[in-house]
């Protein structure tokens, strides 16, 4: 058996600096980590530098870092980013990073993408550890995430650091890297379901005439007391759809979903209708909103016409 490699200490690469990615590697940094930050936009240099973060607008930077964090929006991003673009002259981690340095993907995407590219990294000689998170960006601010981690037992251990500073608990569930995406997807079913029907029961109240929130208080105070009915129950009950998990990345992780009980001949049915929900919603113009927008939505398929989107909570 080879012999367990230390805790990755030195520099930390991150690509992938959207709301979640800024707040946990402006967490990193706080934590007194050096973080090489990677951007295409050289206008968010001064933001990042404020944030503590070393920003950089050439990927090369990252490629002698131990750990390189990705926290990207889907798989043909992260496909880019491993194996690069030679057309446009980006290189890829994969050929690039170190023997023996790890790529701790904490992105949501495909159970065969994760595969894909565990193997391209094992090839390279490199770990490849597959984490993605449950929470929003206000979750990662707080250090409040979930964390999800398969990969190489060893280079799990090694990344334990970095994600102890990312979130509140980490949940580590074997060696297979795709394993943990495909928690992550079913789990974002099961929040995407339960937004879906709050919206609809909140809309039967409304159309009663009926303020929602003693609905919500009752339920999430009895039988439906888990975070997802407490948190976004009384944000639609608000009609409040502030910007958190837009529409558009939701239906990708659905869609995502879908294809893997598709291959495992497992039908999903009601999230099927949460797809046709969000397909609604976004040509109605609500892609900019946040996934508690189900709720107008259900309210709009009632006859009711929600109050204006609001902008911020």
């Amino acid at each position: 058996m080879a012999a367990a490699r230390p805790p990755a200490l030195g520099e930390i690469g991150f690509v992938g600096l959207g709301r979640m990615g800024a707040a946990m590697a402006a967490n990193l940094a706080a934590k007194g980590r050096q973080v090489i930050a990677y951007v295409r936009r050289p206008d968010r240099v001064g933001e990042l530098e404020a944030l503590g973060l070393r920003p950089t607008t050439d990927i090369g930077d990252l490629l002698h870092c131990d750990v390189v964090i990705s926290m990207l929006p889907d798989d043909d991003v992260v496909r880019e980013v491993v194996f690069g673009r030679t057309e446009v002259g980006l290189d890829g981690l994969a050929a690039g990073l170190m023997p023996g340095a790890i790529h701790l993907s904490m992105s949501t995407i495909s159970t065969a993408a994760a595969s894909l590219l565990a193997r391209e990294h094992a090839r390279n000689g490199q770990g490849y550890v597959a984490a993605p998170v449950f929470g929003n960006p206000d979750a990662a601010k707080a250090r409040q995430l979930f964390i999800v981690a398969a990969g190489v037992a060893a280079d799990v251990e090694r990344c334990q650091p970095i994600l102890d500073s990312l979130g509140q608990r980490t949940f580590v569930i074997g060696d297979e890297p795709g394993n943990a995406n495909l928690v992550k997807l079913l789990g974002n079913m099961m929040s995407a379901t339960a937004l879906e029907m709050l919206g609809e029961v909140v809309a039967v109240l409304r159309k009663h005439g009926l303020d929602p929130q003693p609905f919500i208080d009752i339920m999430t105070s009895t039988m439906f007391g888990g975070r997802a009915h407490k948190i976004y129950g009384d944000k639609i009950a608000r009609q409040s759809y502030a910007p958190g998990f837009v529409l558009p990345l939701v239906l990708k992780d659905v869609r995502l979903a879908l294809a893997e009980a598709e291959n495992a001949g497992a039908p999903m049915p009601s999230v099927g209708v949460v797809r046709d929900r969000l397909i609604t919603g976004i040509a109605r113009g609500y892609g900019e909103l946040d996934w508690t927008a189900l709720g107008r939505i259900a309210e709009e398929e009632a006859g009711l016409y929600a109050a204006p989107p609001v902008a911020a909570d």
